[in-house]
């Protein structure tokens, strides 16, 4: 199509504002589902979640520089971290528990794409961002909806539902994106159950938010492992 040749060769400034629009586009909607409906905070930080991430997959397909999503991470990280103490984020933070996950989440981010980027090797890092987005954020709302048979890990109170959300869609998330770089073979099939599987341990067994780090970055750095011995 002449407009994305166009747009993936427009200027780094256009990208920025273009990735910067969808973010403000998605913390406006998120707010607006905590303030002006019965959502409830939890549903509002999920959409953030989710929506959010998914620009991971605008600076792979733009190739945008490493440094633009660090500095990103680094400003991201800082307002998270803040509104912890002060009310900048009441809609993403207001969640009646203990955590850091919104300050985690944004410094894995910022890890993943300094790994990657300098290695070239972009799509292990999408992948662990995009398996912490979706996977991650699709097994909390699986698990509050329909989690009828909870187990508790420590003093943390799961559900099979959820963890096995968690499953499916970190291992459709991560086989989605080999296939589209390595083509089809049984060594990415494999790669991407254990990924699914590594991830959905990680969350399981996380607490205070934290698999906001574990998870993306345990999967992007055994997926590299393992596509480096097994392709």
């Amino acid at each position: 199509m002449p407009f994305l040749s166009w747009f993936v060769s427009a200027p780094l400034w256009l990208h920025i504002v273009a990735v910067g629009a969808w973010l403000g586009a998605i913390g406006l909607l998120a707010e607006g589902l905590y303030r002006r409906t019965s959502a409830g905070s939890e549903i509002a930080r999920k959409v953030l979640h989710i929506g959010a991430g998914n620009v991971i997959l605008f600076a792979w397909w733009l190739q945008i520089p490493a440094w633009v999503g660090i500095t990103a991470s680094v400003v991201f990280s800082a307002i998270a971290f803040l509104s912890y103490r002060f009310p900048i984020l009441p809609g993403i933070n207001g969640i009646g528990r203990k955590s850091l996950g919104t300050f985690f989440y944004a410094v894995s981010i910022g890890i993943l794409v300094g790994w990657f980027w300098s290695i070239q090797q972009y799509h292990h890092a999408v992948l662990g961002v995009l398996v912490m987005t979706w996977g991650d954020g699709l097994a909390a709302l699986v698990g509050q909806r329909f989690g009828e048979h909870p187990y508790k890990v420590w003093d943390m109170h799961k559900s099979w539902e959820g963890s096995f959300a968690m499953l499916l869609v970190s291992g459709l998330v991560s086989s989605l994106i080999l296939l589209s770089v390595y083509g089809n073979s049984w060594q990415v099939w494999a790669i991407s159950l254990t990924v699914a599987l590594l991830a959905t341990g990680l969350e399981a067994f996380s607490k205070y938010g934290i698999d906001n780090l574990t998870v993306p970055i345990g999967s992007a750095a055994l997926s590299f492992a393992l596509t480096q011995f097994l392709l």
